[in-house]
């Protein structure tokens, strides 16, 4: 029989896993299959582009994977069950089972909308291409109004400023305030945050600093120290969650969910399951946990390629770097921050600033497309290797 390999979620992390893997391993030995909500390909880091307006590519998953032989199935994922090696999914026609013999989690992560009160009822978010269009859709309607519609951001991470530069940028008819819990730009250094500063100034968009949100209504948002915000759309970027289906399996995870691996990407309580991006607690080079970007998406799916072709072919396990080294985030078409970051995950003194910026946030964007598109062009073997014996076992070393 062949083995089996089942990878769930097909985003930057997923996608680029399972296309890999398809071309490093005989088809003779192995099948692949790869299990999705939805039918197209989501460039996650551009749903703020989408929502403000601009068309955002979304490939269809059978062209992504057009050429191998991965199937794709259609569907959502209800549970895992280690114990028969099965995932139990709901579809259009009811659902079933998927069996594996090695199993790849990689279904990301979603809007934490269950902390605040009214935020799962009230905001918009841009974790997702449904949720962005909706947003899209509201500021439709508030520029149709023609009144100055008011639009306020929650939360001052990447998501959360690029978000608000890019609605301001392209809706110059609607009030953009953006909202942070501590100083505007914490993480970044002393010349980055005074550039994001005279950037949303540019824009227009109106910060609110050292404020945290109790409530979230249909028109407004209440906060800790009593102040109330007017809101036409509030939009939430306040931070994400994982999925609970992990936790459900019994695998051992994290107080937030994530899935606990060794350094191959592998978890610690179920040797058959390996989990990357937002799914996984990884410790980095630099003795930090990495954070949830597409960055550490690549470096922990690449780490999980090598770790399931060693050991189906009894090769060694290369130890891919797992390394957290910069801030990429745009402000608009024609403005952004490329922020160095240290070995103790702290911002350096120097930035890039400006159009340079924009274009390498650009090049970010353009590389992941078409990493996931065309994975084994960008530098991985492209040998297909048959398996090697169950007996045999690889080992770890270091590249």
């Amino acid at each position: 029989m062949k083995h089996r390999i089942v990878v769930l979620g097909a985003g930057y992390a997923g996608a680029y896993v399972a296309g890999n893997l398809a071309g490093r391993l005989s088809p003779t030995d192995t099948e692949i299959t790869v299990v999705n909500a939805a039918p197209e390909f989501v460039q996650r880091q551009r749903l703020n582009q989408l929502a403000a307006g601009r068309e955002v590519a979304a490939p269809q998953l059978t062209e992504v994977f057009a050429g191998t032989t991965i199937q794709v199935r259609l569907a959502r994922v209800t549970a895992i069950v280690p114990e028969r090696r099965v995932v139990a999914v709901a579809d259009a026609e009811g659902g079933g089972e998927v069996g594996y013999d090695s199993l790849v989690y990689a279904l990301g992560s979603h809007v934490a909308d269950h902390i605040v009160p009214g935020v799962a009822q009230h905001a918009f978010d841009v974790a997702g291409r449904p949720s962005a269009l909706r947003l899209r859709e509201r500021l439709d309607e508030l520029e149709r109004r023609g009144d100055g519609g008011r639009v306020l951001v929650v939360g001052d991470g990447l998501t959360g400023i690029e978000t608000a530069t890019e609605i301001a940028e392209a809706r110059i008819g609607l009030s953009v305030s953006l909202l942070a819990r501590g100083e505007l730009g914490a993480r970044l250094c002393t010349g980055a945050r005074t550039h994001l500063r005279r950037a949303c100034a540019r824009l227009g968009i109106t910060v609110v600093e050292h404020t945290r949100v109790d409530a979230v209504e249909a028109t407004r948002v209440r906060c800790a120290d009593g102040a109330v915000l007017a809101s036409d759309a509030t939009v939430w970027t306040g931070g994400f969650a994982v999925s609970p289906i992990a936790a459900a399996a019994g695998l051992e995870v994290t107080e937030h969910g994530q899935i606990v691996v060794d350094r191959t990407m592998r978890s610690v309580s179920n040797p058959d399951v390996y989990a990357i991006g937002d799914s996984v607690h990884t410790i980095g080079d630099n003795g930090r946990q990495l954070p949830m970007n597409c960055g550490s998406a690549g470096y922990t799916g690449r780490q999980a390629i090598e770790a399931i072709v060693g050991r189906l072919t009894g090769r060694d396990i290369a130890n891919v770097k797992l390394v957290y080294w910069n801030n990429a985030i745009s402000l608009g078409r024609r403005d952004g921050i490329l922020q160095l970051i240290d070995g103790a995950a702290q911002p350096r003194r120097r930035f890039v600033g400006g159009r340079m910026a924009r274009q390498i946030k650009a090049g970010v964007q353009r590389g992941a497309l078409l990493g996931t598109m065309h994975p084994t062009a960008f530098g991985l073997p492209k040998r297909r290797r048959r398996l090697a014996t169950p007996s045999n076992d690889a080992h770890t070393t270091v590249a």
